[in-house]
């Protein structure tokens, strides 16, 4: 017999303090994405400006 799975049971839990970091003299020491100079800020302005997260992706691989 097999086991079925839902997507939810195999979802990883992840650590929102390991995504989003804060370096002096890296992006003015704003918090951006661990990894790469794009910022929070610059996320949530797309956002609000209506675009899904899918075409943040997009925008700003």
């Amino acid at each position: 017999m097999r086991a079925k799975f839902s997507k939810q049971a195999m979802q990883t839990i992840t650590d929102i303090g390991t995504l989003i970091v804060s370096t002096p003299g890296t992006c003015g020491g704003r918090p951006r994405i661990a990894g790469h100079r794009i910022t929070v800020h610059n996320i949530a302005i797309d956002f609000n400006a209506g675009m899904k997260p899918e075409e943040i992706v997009v925008q700003r691989p």
